[in-house]
């Protein structure tokens, strides 16, 4: 093509955007990276009750906040928006599968034993490891002697986290959570992180930058090697001309939004398994500008079983609800064997929301710096005696059916707007959905908890999920897939996607790890072919 602006423009700077912009910047591409979100920063995390903490693609000139929440029938679908994509609001838990999740409805060039090298790379790059042992949480204590009490004792494991530890922390020195105290230093990347003061904030932004986002690494490095990442650009169609892709987007300023065009002969679509299904399928049916996209497109989406299970203990100190990271602690039955399905369950958790409410309050004149100083001590003391302390939430992820249909459709009301559509029965993750909460049932009664089965389900059979994947599978033809297995777009030469929505089947449990690998292995024959 004549005119470019780039060698390679990547929408979305999640897991697989992040991951590509690092890898071809890295190789001397020149690199375009355009995200919908903001950049945040630790003076900017939403706190407040007034805070943007919501982002509405339909409006995104208006809110342009912290999460994306989608309403389907019998679905809820909760994604990150912002530079970092997920790895900003997902609770830093890094799993590798294990090679039975490959052994069929994958490529044949997708191999469990090649793709070690990768998760690998992803591992290093993103700092993981374990929570030292005598850091370890309360309600990681609690899954451990609710597994020992129920006959699970050896699934128990600690989750690999992309979290900075001090291995000298200690939760009996003075003041030991307060914010001041904590020791900064620069990452490989250049950029100050501190590290875990075990603050409970890893889903609405880490106070002190512990927790490894992937604004702090991957897309530091691509900024390092001289990618142009452009926060608040909304794409809004891709095009193909002239032998590469116009890539048309809303550049989102000061309440209102201005359009704009970009060229460049590669595009590399990494908007989250929703945000790049949904681009395609408006360029395909509504826009016509790539018509010959597969007919497969929107399908096999899965929420990936995931499970949110409340039980609630009498005594708070038994769960501590919002001190530690999000989650450190699990429990494997991947295998399946005697328990009828493919999952894990892990500890998961939430902030204090008043807390970090009252905090911001000082930080915007509410309270005397000196005040907040004293107050910030009281706060911290009692933050675990607060309504929710002594709610222990279950989490789980497993392997459903896969089947879900994503599509573009019109409301009765609106003929004339066609808007995103998922078709999704609870029939195809009844089975999963079930033993998983046998589990988290025998957890908590084993250890004094009363299990709360989430209305939504119980009365609805609705989900929530946090783990979207699926839309714009890979496999080895157009005839049964979207791209191929280096996520290359079937029909258009040099537009890829890579992201969760090229994953093809449900992997059961968390899967950034795996989309991160992927993304590497993608943008290693990405930089083979120039």
């Amino acid at each position: 093509m004549n005119q470019r602006d780039a060698d390679v423009i990547v929408v979305g700077s999640g897991f697989g955007g992040a991951v590509t912009a690092c890898r071809l910047s890295q190789a001397g591409a020149k690199v375009l990276l355009l995200e919908r979100g903001r950049r945040w920063t630790t003076a900017t995390y939403p706190r407040a009750v007034d805070d943007p903490w919501l982002f509405d693609s339909r409006r995104p000139h208006k809110k342009n906040g912290w999460l994306d929440v989608r309403f389907f029938p019998k679905m809820i679908v909760a994604q990150g928006a912002g530079v970092g994509g997920g790895s900003l609001c997902y609770s830093s838990v890094l799993l590798q599968p294990d090679a039975r999740v490959f052994d069929n409805g994958w490529p044949s060039q997708i191999r469990f034993q090649d793709l070690q090298q990768h998760y690998q790379l992803v591992s290093r790059m993103l700092g993981v490891r374990t929570i030292p042992e005598q850091q370890r949480t309360v309600r990681n204590r609690l899954l451990r002697q609710a597994a020992d009490s129920s006959g699970y004792a050896e699934r128990v494991f600690d989750t690999p986290l992309a979290i900075n530890f001090d291995d000298d922390f200690q939760f009996d020195r003075q003041h030991p959570q307060a914010i001041d105290q904590v020791v900064a230093q620069r990452n490989p990347q250049g950029r100050w992180q501190g590290t875990c003061m075990h603050l409970g904030n890893c889903d609405i932004g880490c106070d002190v930058q512990a927790k490894n986002t992937l604004d702090l690494n991957y897309i530091a490095s691509a900024e390092n090697w001289g990618a142009d990442v452009r926060p608040l650009h909304f794409v809004k169609a891709i095009v193909s001309e002239n032998g590469g892709y116009r890539v048309d987007y809303r550049r989102i300023a000061d309440n209102h939004s201005l359009t704009g065009s970009v060229r460049a002969p590669k595009v590399v679509l990494a908007a989250g398994s929703l945000g790049t299904t949904e681009l395609l399928l408006r360029c395909r049916d509504e826009l016509r500008t790539l018509p010959n996209l597969s007919s497969h497109l929107g399908a096999r989406w899965s929420p990936n079983g995931n499970v949110l299970t409340p039980a609630i203990y009498a005594d708070c100190e038994k769960v501590q609800q919002t001190t530690g990271p999000t989650i450190s602690a699990g429990l494997d039955f991947t295998e399946g064997a005697g328990v009828g399905s493919s999952f894990v369950i892990e500890d998961d958790g939430f902030p204090n929301v008043l807390f970090n409410a009252i905090r911001a309050g000082s930080d915007r004149g509410w309270l005397s710096v000196a005040g907040w100083t004293w107050m910030e001590q009281v706060l911290r003391a009692q933050q675990n005696k607060n309504l929710l302390a002594g709610v222990m939430v279950w989490l789980g992820a497993g392997e459903d059916q896969g089947d879900g249909r994503l599509s573009l459709k019109s409301a009765w009301y609106a003929p004339w707007k066609k808007n995103l559509h998922l078709a999704w029965s609870p029939d195809s993750a009844r089975t999963v959905v079930t033993n998983i909460l046998k589990i988290h049932g025998e957890l908590s009664q084993s250890t004094g908890g009363k299990l709360q089965i989430p209305r939504l389900w119980r009365w609805f059979h609705t989900m929530i999920s946090v783990h979207p994947l699926g839309g714009c599978g890979m496999g080895d033809s157009p005839e049964s897939s979207v791209v191929n297995h280096a996520g290359e777009v079937f029909g258009y030469p040099g537009l890829y996607v890579c992201d969760g929505a090229m994953i093809p089947k449900p992997i059961g449990l968390n899967p950034s790890m795996t989309i991160a690998a992927l993304a590497e292995r993608n943008a290693a024959i990405l930089s083979r072919k120039g």
